[in-house]
């Protein structure tokens, strides 16, 4: 159920040559954060024009090569979202690149419109800051990659979040649409990924819902490759079925250059994090890491 069709964008919907998404701001309706998927077969290539925005290439499942201002980044990449970090890059705007994988795979290229003209910057998968957030049904991982490290972006924040099968994540439910103190006002874009069961293709769940002032509403269920976007409101949970695990790949943006990633939660569930204290996080966690110190947990974000 949702009360605009343009929030849910279902698998393939925006697919066009060796992208399976294709998700703009002017497609999105709103002005910073965008997100593509590339997928290249064996030996296959794409060249890409940054133009206004400045981008990651955060490996899905393969690794590529990225030729990036005469120079050539190797990305070892990962087999997939559910076995391992990656390292990535990060690309400026007014930048072309081209991506070639000698074996394959999925490259999600999350955006953002950008004014400052930074540096390409590759970052390995040991500096990927691994936390897990949250206790019993509500623990899930965070993998951050331009968020809450010393990656330097203009407007770009991306993280991942896996959540085991039959927990709760982006919960207690939370919003990000105004600047404040305790806020920062930021378009969120969802991509799905759910671990296939014994039968077969897994599913979840999604929740969005406004104010009076400002309604808004999604519930949906959502599976391996479809987005939510979150223009408003507050967002969560992300519901795992019992027996899929659950991935989504975060994409934020917002007027502000501070890099900060501020919410506030839904008052009336706010309680929930005062249980934590007296639960244990979920031993599925961490489901994947780099090498490196334990992740943090119980997070109070």
């Amino acid at each position: 159920m949702s009360n605009d069709d343009k929030l849910v964008i279902r698998a393939g919907e925006t697919a066009h040559g060796q992208f399976p998404l294709d998700l703009t701001p002017e497609r999105a309706g709103w002005t910073f954060s965008g997100l593509k998927v590339l997928e290249l077969p064996a030996g296959g290539s794409q060249e890409l024009a940054t133009g206004d925005d400045e981008a990651l290439v955060l490996p899905l499942s393969g690794g590529c090569t990225v030729e990036a201002e005469g120079v050539s980044y190797a990305l070892t990449g990962r087999p997939d979202v559910f076995s391992e970090v990656t390292d990535y890059l990060y690309v400026p705007r007014e930048t072309t690149v081209t991506i070639t994988s000698a074996r394959g795979g999925r490259f999600a290229l999350p955006t953002a419109r950008a004014t400052r003209r930074l540096e390409v910057s590759y970052r390995p998968a040991t500096d990927v800051v691994v936390a897990l957030r949250g206790a019993g049904s509500a623990t899930r991982q965070v993998n951050n990659y331009a968020l809450g490290n010393d990656v330097e972006t203009d407007h770009l924040l991306a993280c991942e979040v896996i959540t085991p099968g039959g927990n709760w994540s982006s919960y207690p439910p939370h919003k990000h649409d105004v600047h404040s103190d305790v806020e920062r006002e930021l378009e969120e874009i969802y991509l799905f990924e759910v671990r296939e069961g014994r039968g077969g293709p897994g599913f979840a769940f999604h929740r969005t819902y406004g104010t009076a002032e400002r309604p808004i509403e999604v519930s949906e269920e959502v599976r391996t490759g479809d987005v939510v976007l979150t223009p408003h409101g507050f967002h969560g949970p992300s519901m795992a079925a019992p027996g899929y695990d659950l991935y989504y790949l975060n994409v934020m943006a917002g007027p502000a250059t501070d890099g900060k990633w501020l919410m506030t939660d839904d008052p009336a569930h706010h309680w929930i994090r005062e249980t934590w204290d007296a639960q244990d996080t979920d031993p599925r966690l961490p489901m994947t890491r780099p090498a490196g110190p334990a992740p943090s947990t119980k997070d109070a974000q």
